[in-house]
């Protein structure tokens, strides 16, 4: 039997997809004709072509196998992708697990996020039974993960044997579109003129593709785990840049109202398209602010989710982003 990553062209599902195929799994991988393929071009998969809003597609691509796992969505905070979030996050995500179900698939594995989880009011540790909190903000990223994690509950319940993990950001080689590394990128290119009130957790991206893995092998059905490690301020991220750069760090500190306003002017009035979650968009303005904090300890207990230290995660993450260019003026 083979095992379906959804997703693997991507960043978290091409580590994904190459620990199965190092560990001996005969891998399939579902990837459209238009993906960019060069995250999987030196892993020895399976290829089949094919959508996940294609349910047919999907359909063909889980004959034979018998574990899934789903990776596939879409990151934004472009106005322009707010429809199509909603199609691959949410119809996606509802065609591949009741096509799964149907299937008879003996283990599913669902990417959510933490954002599908919520935040601490008070800026303390979220965990896994933290009630979602933050659909008034109508980022629909956010908003669309929360729903699609909703769907797989739905099919759980009708007797998928589905455990969800909801990953925080994680860095690391590979992320070809800087989802997550743009953060990195930006700073070290001074784009940042100041930074935020706001912080967020930081996971190494080869812990979290682990994580997927224990998640199948250990993973209680209809649970949650959350994967991530490290909680900082934003403003501690940026020092942590600088004590690896030697490239100064933000020394001030932009208020609330004027990230919002650069957003809007930039995204809304100018039309500045810039990569998701990075800056200059009402979008990331809005989550900007909040303490992104999560407590990963039932993913390190139950699973045996490793915890990389946050050092040599950054040490990995620029030499990657220097070797392949995206350091470059």
């Amino acid at each position: 039997m083979a095992t379906l990553v959804t997703g693997a062209t991507g960043f978290l599902g091409s580590h994904i997809a190459r620990k199965l195929v190092e560990r001996g799994e005969r891998v399939r991988i579902l990837l459209r004709k238009t993906s960019k393929t060069s995250n999987v071009e030196d892993i020895n998969a399976e290829r089949v072509y094919g959508d996940i809003l294609d349910i047919e597609s999907v359909r063909e691509a889980l004959k034979g196998c018998d574990i899934l796992y789903h990776t596939a969505g879409l990151v934004s905070s472009k106005k322009k992708d707010h429809k199509m979030m909603e199609e691959i996050n949410i119809k996606g995500t509802r065609n591949v697990l009741s096509t799964a179900l149907e299937a008879g698939i003996k283990k599913a594995v669902y990417t959510s996020s933490v954002a599908a989880i919520g935040v601490d009011p008070d800026g303390g540790l979220a965990n896994e039974k933290t009630p979602f909190n933050l659909e008034h903000l109508g980022i629909p990223y956010v908003n669309t993960k929360y729903y699609a994690e909703k769907e797989a509950m739905k099919l759980y319940r009708k007797g998928l044997p589905l455990v969800i993990v909801n990953p925080s950001v994680a860095i690391g080689p590979g992320d070809i579109y800087l989802v997550s590394n743009g953060l990195i990128v930006w700073q070290l290119k001074g784009r940042f003129p100041g930074y935020t009130d706001g912080g967020i957790n930081i996971v190494d991206v080869s812990d979290v593709a682990e994580g997927h893995i224990l998640a199948a092998e250990r993973g209680r059905l209809g649970e949650r785990y959350i994967l991530g490690n490290v909680n900082l301020t934003i403003k501690e991220c940026l020092d942590i840049l600088e004590s690896f750069t030697g490239l100064p760090a933000p020394k001030w500190k932009v208020p609330y109202f004027m990230v919002l306003a650069m957003g809007f002017v930039s995204e809304r009035i100018l039309g500045i398209s810039t990569p998701s979650f990075i800056a200059h968009d009402v979008d990331s303005a809005r989550a900007s602010r909040l303490y992104w904090y999560f407590d990963s300890s039932k993913a390190v207990r139950d699973l045996g989710f490793p915890q990389t230290p946050l050092e040599k995660t950054v040490e990995k993450t620029l030499r990657w982003l220097k070797d392949f260019g995206y350091l470059d003026d």
